[in-house]
């Protein structure tokens, strides 16, 4: 049976030529990257949580699953989940929290997480701490679910959620307490690029304290800072939002 678990390589920003292309990473506490089974594709095999695990690659905590026949796989523990309840994925599996049904067989107000939006690709939405979609209703061959974000959008009916809400929603008022807590985690400080010198940031330089000067704020590569769109203004599943 592979480890459900592995040594998590550090990048610390940097991209295949080592040079750094996402600021403001590195350092960090070694981690072990966990194989989350986010497509539940273990259909009809009962399987019992055997422990509720800390993760330090996301903000829910993790349940290990250990199935009938020996197999074990981690999957998010929704809000409520206990060891030794049992857990099961499938078209007939019945209406529980923990549980991976076809949203044509969850009914309409029932609270989702881990939300597949292609058919047998996994879940993609709805994964973080705290959080759950509404399943609002059911129309043709799409379901009407409302997203934490408020928005609503239609998912095929065949696409597979799992019941409840992802756990430790308390994260969201966590304190940090001091800078040390984030370089634990590989985050390294942030600096003003009014601190800078002219050659790091097009807001550096000047004698004394200078202000960002005209005529806008910038990236430090020069970009539009504010007011600049930088997303696509068309995706292919826009089609699908209500």
């Amino acid at each position: 049976m592979a480890s459900l678990k592995r040594i998590l390589k550090k990048k610390s920003g940097r991209n295949a030529t080592g040079k750094v292309t996402v600021r403001h990473q590195g350092g960090g506490e070694k981690r072990f990257w966990r194989e989350i089974d986010f497509k539940r594709s273990k259909r009809q095999v009962t399987a019992k949580v055997e422990a509720i695990e800390y993760d330090p690659n996301r903000g829910a905590d993790i349940a290990l699953l250990v199935y009938q026949d020996g197999e074990k796989r981690y999957v998010l523990a929704p809000e409520g989940l206990k060891i030794g309840d049992q857990l099961e994925a499938g078209p007939q599996a019945p209406l529980k929290l923990g549980n991976a049904l076809p949203l044509a067989n969850i009914p309409v107000g029932t609270i989702v997480h881990n939300l597949e939006i292609k058919i047998g690709k996994g879940g993609e939405m709805v994964r973080g701490a705290g959080t759950g979609a509404v399943l609002m209703g059911k129309e043709g061959r799409f379901a009407m679910v409302k997203l934490p974000s408020g928005e609503q959008r239609k998912i095929e009916l065949a696409c597979y959620a799992t019941v409840g809400q992802v756990g430790r929603a308390e994260i969201k008022a966590r304190i940090w307490g001091k800078a040390g807590r984030k370089r634990h985690m590989g985050v390294r400080p942030t600096v003003r690029g009014v601190a800078q010198d002219p050659h790091s940031h097009p807001h550096g330089g000047g004698e004394g304290r200078s202000g960002i000067g005209m005529p806008s704020p910038k990236s430090p590569w020069g970009k539009p800072a504010r007011g600049q769109k930088t997303r696509r203004s068309r995706k292919y599943s826009d089609k699908y939002i209500i």
